[in-house]
């Protein structure tokens, strides 16, 4: 989440959102910067207009509007969230009776964070 949150940063400081740029705030940030991350998101926001999105995201009802809410995050996603969720996909489900224990220490939430 930090790398679009960079990007978010770049962009609203009216910088180019590049590769150099984009580490640079991560650095900053004290993130470990992955680069092929880094090259995904830039290449996913090139032709994005990001004040668009986030107008567009902003419009959407918080109730109601998973639709238009799932339309513009799909706008801005990359390569790598995609491939993720389709290996995450055909994991076969094997739930049972002792998951009710595993819940209660917090032990499941990992799995859903990923």
């Amino acid at each position: 989440m930090e790398y679009v949150y960079a990007a978010l940063i770049l962009n609203e400081s009216d910088e180019e959102i590049n590769e150099d740029n984009l580490t640079d705030v991560l650095d900053a940030a004290g993130v470990d910067v992955e680069e092929s991350r880094v090259k995904a998101l830039v290449a996913a926001l090139e032709d994005v207009d990001i004040d668009d999105a986030v107008s567009e995201a902003a419009a959407v009802p918080a109730a109601g509007g998973a639709a238009g809410g799932a339309a513009a995050a799909d706008e801005a996603a990359d390569e790598g969230e995609e491939e993720a969720a389709e290996e995450t996909s055909d994991v076969p489900d094997t739930t049972d009776e002792d998951d009710e224990d595993d819940d209660a220490d917090g032990e499941g939430l990992g799995e859903l964070f990923g």
